[in-house]
């Protein structure tokens, strides 16, 4: 349990962020927030404040628009994301990505393993690199083990698109932004996305771009 004293930080933090009320600001690449990593979540919020916070999150994601927003993405060094995807795409899409809706939950304390060896790799963004989308090959299903925002314990398996939100979200609570992860070649403008390569996968932009994409793929 940490060290009552050494709460008051964290708190003051937040209470600070949150007091204007409505959207957090969220903070790009090159803040060094997003690459220091974060300490778990042992109490440092009263519940009244963490109920506050994680609204808060929702608000912000929302508002980006966004399917997922860590802690850090706003400056606070916790170890606690949000996700929430109502997954508004075409069928096509759906099949290809394995892109389903998912309700909105909190993740405390996240942590996640790959569940067998299948890899996917999709085009992918993220709020704190706005204007930008690469391709990453990640587990195509992990297990995700962590707390909800009441300390009840998380034990689940996350296929296709749901499996990618839940990845890039822990990862960036250990520091790691999704560019780390990339295939360089692949890196795009949203004009590029928006005139080349909104296809449903990455296939058409690894051949153009001279990217290998993972086993099996074409």
């Amino acid at each position: 349990m940490t060290d009552p004293g050494a709460r008051a930080p964290l708190a003051e933090q937040v209470e600070q962020l949150l007091a204007d009320g409505g959207e957090l600001t969220i903070v790009s690449a090159g803040d060094p927030v997003l690459r220091q990593g974060t300490e778990p979540y042992e109490g440092q919020l009263a519940p009244a404040l963490l109920e506050r916070f994680v609204q808060a999150l929702r608000t912000t994601m929302h508002a980006a628009p966004g399917v997922g927003l860590a802690a850090p993405q706003v400056g606070v060094p916790l170890r606690i994301a949000v996700i929430e995807d109502p997954a508004p795409v075409p069928e096509e899409v759906r099949l290809a990505r394995g892109r389903v809706p998912q309700p909105f939950r909190v993740l405390v304390n996240p942590s996640y393993e790959a569940v067998g060896p299948a890899r996917a790799a999709f085009f992918e963004g993220c709020l704190s690199v706005p204007g930008w989308q690469a391709v990453v090959a990640r587990p195509a299903q992990v297990r995700l083990t962590c707390q909800d925002e009441h300390g009840r314990p998380v034990d689940e398996v996350f296929t296709g698109w749901p499996a990618r939100i839940v990845q890039h979200e822990t990862d960036h609570l250990d520091g790691t932004l999704y560019l780390d992860r990339a295939e360089p070649r692949s890196l795009s403008s949203a004009q590029a996305m928006a005139e080349r390569w909104n296809q449903p996968t990455p296939a058409t932009a690894a051949r153009a771009l001279g990217f290998a994409l993972p086993d099996g793929e074409a």
